[in-house]
């Protein structure tokens, strides 16, 4: 069952249409910040519309995801040259180099930085010392893609070459749930007290899985709606269908919902808020905020 709403939706440029704001997080001082992966640079949004860019060295190093700290500043992956970056609310910026590849961060319940390594296959932990402790993967050539701690402590984590996703808990080696839908290329990923909602990129599909490893996966209406970045809430989830330039919800008994978004402006990262609105990156240059019709 499917149906699209008329949730307000309001448009905020943050940068060039080529800046590529690409994942966004509310931080500790209510503002949003985002990665501009293309520009090579994090801005930094009030709520007010105000807008600031604070420009990466060197610009090339792809900042992708992004998470609020338990230092109160904000932690950033640099894909291309492998290291994480960490932003101080008032703009200064210091590095840390990983293992090859950073992608996906998350605060684990421990207060250190976990992150996939793409190109090293692995998941890293960072510690607020800089200290990187690596934890290689079973399967080679697993793509870890993004990843997401559980209020247990849990990490869950998607495997995009592997058609899987990953679990990994307090002192335990990672494990891993292969999905029934081949090819269906887990990328976002969205932690529970029950499990991980995730989305598949490649397979036009939400899945869920449980703390038991059991898998369940809803079909979104558009076999071709490359749904990206997923976010949790107590009855499902949200996620952003990049081909189809949606935001989804999709709840546990298969019901979904569609706030349309301009045609062609690729959305992708999505988070809630100080304001409690939906806020999502589009890749055309803007943020979408969207006032949640479910708990408007």
């Amino acid at each position: 069952m499917s149906h699209t709403g008329a949730a307000p939706v309001e448009y905020l440029a943050v940068g060039a249409p080529a800046a590529g704001p690409y994942a966004l997080v509310s931080g500790p001082d209510g503002a949003l910040w985002v990665t501009l992966v293309h520009a090579g640079a994090i801005a930094r949004v009030g709520l007010d519309g105000s807008v600031e860019q604070h420009q990466l060295e060197p610009a090339t190093c792809q900042p992708s995801q992004i998470v609020a700290g338990p230092d109160g500043a904000l932690w950033f992956t640099r894909t291309a040259d492998s290291r994480v970056g960490r932003i101080t609310v008032d703009g200064r910026v210091s590095t840390f180099e990983v293992p090859a590849g950073p992608y996906g961060i998350a605060v684990g319940a421990d207060g250190a930085l976990w992150f996939t390594a793409m190109a090293a296959n692995l998941i890293g932990r960072l510690g607020l010392d800089g200290s990187v402790r690596q934890i290689p993967l079973p399967i080679p050539g697993a793509l870890p893609s993004m990843i997401n701690s559980a209020p247990d402590g849990t990490l869950w984590f998607t495997l995009n070459q592997a058609n899987a996703i990953g679990r990994l808990l307090p002192g335990a080696a990672p494990e891993v749930f292969p999905l029934p839908t081949p090819g269906a290329g887990p990328v976002g990923i969205a932690a529970t007290g029950g499990g991980a909602w995730f989305a598949e990129i490649l397979a036009g599909r939400v899945g869920f899985v449980d703390p038991g490893g059991r898998i369940t996966e809803i079909a979104l209406p558009d076999p071709a709606a490359r749904p990206h970045a997923v976010l949790a809430d107590g009855s499902g989830c949200w996620v952003t269908e990049w081909s189809t330039a949606r935001l989804a919800h999709v709840d546990s008994r298969g019901a979904i919902e569609h706030v349309g978004l301009p045609a062609g402006s690729e959305p992708h990262g999505l988070t809630r808020g100080s304001d409690g609105a939906l806020w999502v990156a589009l890749e055309d240059g803007r943020l979408a905020r969207v006032l949640d019709p479910r708990t408007a």
